[in-house]
């Protein structure tokens, strides 16, 4: 079988595909990889199947020893000395070095085949928070490659812009529990630009700036939680929740992200500002 051989992880690498889909009632939580428009291109790009089990890295650092001829694509943050957003032939013996990215984070591998770990619950993604799912990747590990995949899609390079560096704006749609906040604190969600937390991870992006005041005091029950989900913890600041978000929270939901502007979210790194619209 085609495998791959883990030299070096960088800070994070995990095996990443569609996710736990649809198991939430049962306390299963989604994840799957967090920059989902990513993901899916890296799949598009070497001809796999919907939902194939791919490498996801954060901010660079991977390097991989490919044991057999093998084609890969590479998406999402972009990362030096690798081939960017188009299909690409490692041979047998070849090393593969992913550099720090110059703009965004998350950067994901795919195989063509998928990555063949052992699917729990459905899914082959590691979550962080539940411990579900492969644990991330070390060094000296193999990785299988399966060998499912449709028809190559005929694309010598996919035009796809890289992560901004700047400030990224992202629009919001008021949550369940906007009434919980005044109005001059949806003012300031609304205007202020943020800075990403170094705290931020794969549950979700914390942020800092002006906490935001409350209408209502007390507790909340918990409530279904989803991805994209703006939660406002006791300290005011926001909390965008990405992949590996609980199913349930207690703290008031003040907007949510609708699916495709979580991508953008995901790349963001620590100190880079963001502002809702």
């Amino acid at each position: 079988m085609t495998s791959l051989t883990i030299l070096e992880t960088g800070p994070l690498a995990t095996i990443q595909d569609a996710g736990r889909v649809g198991q939430a009632s049962l306390g299963i939580p989604t994840s799957g990889a967090c920059d989902r428009a990513s993901y899916a291109l890296a799949n598009r790009l070497v001809g796999n199947r919907d939902g194939a089990a791919a490498i996801e890295v954060t901010f660079g650092g991977l390097v991989l020893h490919a044991d057999a001829d093998l084609t890969i694509a590479i998406t999402g943050a972009p990362c030096p000395g690798v081939p960017l957003n188009a299909p690409a032939v490692i041979r047998s013996g070849q090393v593969l070095r992913l550099g720090p990215p110059r703009t965004g984070l998350r950067t994901y591998v795919a195989a063509r085949g998928g990555i063949d770990v052992p699917p729990v619950l459905g899914s082959r993604s590691t979550d962080l928070l539940s411990g579900l799912g492969p644990a991330p990747l070390t060094a000296g590990q193999t990785l299988p490659v399966g060998c499912s995949y449709d028809v190559m899609p005929g694309v010598d390079l996919a035009p796809v812009a890289d992560p901004p560096a700047g400030e990224v704006v992202v629009r919001v749609t008021p949550g369940p529990r906007r009434d919980w906040f005044t109005d001059a604190a949806w003012t300031t969600f609304t205007t202020q630009s943020y800075a990403v937390s170094s705290n931020s991870n794969r549950v979700g992006v914390r942020l800092d700036g002006k906490p935001l005041e409350r209408a209502r005091t007390g507790e909340l029950a918990s409530e279904g939680m989803t991805l994209g989900a703006i939660q406002i913890p006791p300290s005011g600041l926001p909390v965008i929740f990405l992949a590996d978000h609980p199913v349930t929270g207690g703290y008031p939901v003040i907007a949510y992200l609708t699916d495709p502007e979580v991508n953008p979210c995901a790349q963001l790194r620590p100190g880079q500002p963001l502002r809702f619209i």
